[in-house]
């Protein structure tokens, strides 16, 4: 008799837990984004989310998963997994990572595009690294970056054209979106006509799909007014 009444009662709690959670949200799709990096893609999100005052009840951003692609998506799948027991799983999933050197990058997309529910889980990738999207801010590009130069990564020479625009950048600190939000429109123009030219010269360095990720989030913001 007693474990009945405890059984019914943690139903109950969990129940209202889920109204309340419910309630909170808004009339929108309820988002999952997992980032790499651990700070600079979690915090640009967190201030894209603010900016639009998108609710933060619906968008959920984590960057603590580790740095290669594989484990962005095995982060965001035990998320994904958590969100159903809950009986409020995320509608959208987004995987946001580099190609960088990572040798799991080819493999987590092809598991990506066949991850369950179809139509869930999205990759967000940018070649060689999430600093290309920045630099889109400033200026349209589509020169490959190898790292071949002495000891600078691929991703080292982005970060290194990037300080011409951005004297001081660091990665991790915060301010990226909003220091840069009045040039969005045209990163996502030339982020756009980038990867078409990658798509048409059957290459991806350099690429970025960041901007689709961005719209989407712009167009929940819309449904706000």
């Amino acid at each position: 008799m007693g474990s009945d009444n405890l059984f019914k009662k943690r139903k109950a709690k969990l129940a209202a837990d889920l109204k309340r959670r419910q309630a909170k949200k808004s009339p929108y799709d309820t988002v999952l984004i997992v980032c790499e990096g651990g700070k600079t893609e979690p915090n640009y999100f967190c201030e894209l989310r603010d900016y639009y005052r998108i609710n933060t009840a619906n968008v959920e951003i984590s960057g603590d998963c580790g740095s290669s692609p594989i484990s962005v998506l095995e982060k965001a799948r035990q998320l994904y997994r958590e969100s159903q027991r809950k009986g409020i799983p995320f509608d959208r999933v987004y995987c946001v990572f580099d190609k960088d050197t990572h040798s799991s990058y080819e493999q987590t997309l092809e598991m990506i595009q066949s991850s369950k529910p179809t139509g869930t889980f999205f990759a967000i990738t940018s070649v060689p690294c999430f600093e290309f999207w920045l630099l889109l801010h400033f200026t349209y590009s589509t020169q490959p970056f190898y790292g071949t130069t002495g000891a600078k990564s691929a991703g080292d020479e982005v970060v290194a054209e990037l300080k011409r625009y951005i004297s001081d950048y660091a990665k991790g600190v915060h301010g990226h979106f909003h220091a840069l939000v009045d040039d969005l429109a045209r990163a996502i123009e030339y982020s756009k006509r980038v990867l078409l030219e990658a798509q048409k010269n059957e290459t991806d360095n350099p690429s970025t799909s960041v901007h689709e990720l961005v719209e989407y989030l712009q167009g929940l913001a819309s449904r706000n007014v």
